[in-house]
């Protein structure tokens, strides 16, 4: 591999005459700019990332901190958060907090201390003293999806209420009158958000939520699945079950098979977070979609924004009802895999 003192040779000029055209310092002349910039190319020289930072104070380096990467839309959000940066010119280090508050101040530690440009974070919890400090610090700092209230920073999320409003109107209209809800972590300002959403959309319908139709989740697979469970316990069971995330969905559909029972037609499914899977499941799920790639986009142009020394922006997109088939909606059911017999 080509060293910086190669192009130097091989363009006739010092090794501090390639730094500073390398650093695009103007004292330069043209022609060893052309004579470096051509030797640059000739070798396949590419400059030391680490090196250059230490002159620019600049790494061109995003840190994302996403609340589980095993989650679909964290996945989706990550991949669109990457392609984003790679367009603008700056390259990504993601670490997944796993839902775990503790985890997640550790990669934001651990990014500070690498000396990256700015932070993307989805928050696992609202009382990290962390991350008000390194805003405090001026850090360039973006929330995606959730936020911490109190924080001074953008905030780029999708607003779930009228969906959320669309959900029980469609299932008040499908004859659904006992809902209920797997809600996420109170600690996150997502989780709160939705069961509020899901208890002002039923008043409108004149419907109360007891608490015993609340069911407290972790955003993870196995809270849906036993907070389902609790649900079939119940005396009088809710005709319909919305979880607050998708995983919290597929745990759900897990307790109800288990049981026996099949959805929708002994008790309906919808879930927020729509993810690709659910048009693969019998029935497809009826869920609540956010606009995934443009938030993950839209974080990236508001961080970089901070990092240039411009406004960022928050920004607050719409969510939209995606009606699938698991609350009881008119259809043909999915025909049944037939396997092939030798």
């Amino acid at each position: 591999m080509a060293s910086i003192k190669d192009v130097a040779a091989a363009a006739g000029v010092s090794v501090a005459t390639v730094s500073r055209v390398l650093n695009e310092h103007p004292s330069v002349s043209t022609d060893a700019r052309t004579r470096v910039l051509a030797a640059v190319e000739a070798l396949g020289y590419r400059p030391n990332a680490v090196a250059r930072s230490l002159r620019t104070d600049q790494t061109r380096t995003l840190g994302l901190v996403i609340s589980d990467v095993m989650n679909p839309y964290f996945t989706e959000l990550a991949r669109s958060v990457e392609e984003e940066a790679r367009a603008l010119g700056y390259s990504v280090i993601i670490g997944n907090a796993d839902e775990r508050p503790d985890l997640q101040d550790h990669h934001v530690r651990t990014l500070l201390d690498r000396r990256i440009d700015g932070l993307l974070v989805s928050p696992t919890d609202g009382g990290s003293p962390l991350m008000l400090d390194a805003a405090r610090a001026g850090t360039p700092m973006v929330f995606v999806d959730r936020w911490i209230p109190g924080v001074d920073v953008p905030v780029v999320r999708a607003d779930g209420r009228d969906a959320v409003r669309a959900l029980v109107a469609h299932l008040h209209g499908l004859g659904h009158r006992r809902l209920a809800i797997i809600a996420g972590p109170a600690a996150t300002t997502t989780g709160r958000e939705r069961v509020e959403a899901f208890r002002e959309a039923l008043a409108a319908y004149g419907l109360d939520l007891p608490d015993a139709y609340i069911g407290q989740g972790d955003f993870q697979a196995g809270s849906g699945r036993r907070v389902t469970e609790g649900f079939l316990d119940l005396p009088e069971p809710p005709e319909a079950v919305f979880a607050a995330d998708n995983l919290m969905a597929l745990g759900a559909l897990d307790a109800v098979r288990a049981r026996g029972l099949r959805v929708p037609d002994d008790i309906a499914l919808a879930a927020f977070d729509d993810i690709r899977w659910f048009v693969h499941t019998d029935p497809p799920v009826t869920a609540i979609a956010q606009p995934t790639g443009e938030l993950g986009r839209a974080a990236v142009r508001a961080l970089v924004a901070l990092i240039e020394g411009r406004p960022g922006e928050s920004v607050t997109l719409p969510a939209r009802l995606v009606v699938r088939r698991s609350c009881g909606e008119p259809g043909p059911a999915l025909s049944p895999v037939r396997r092939s017999t030798t």
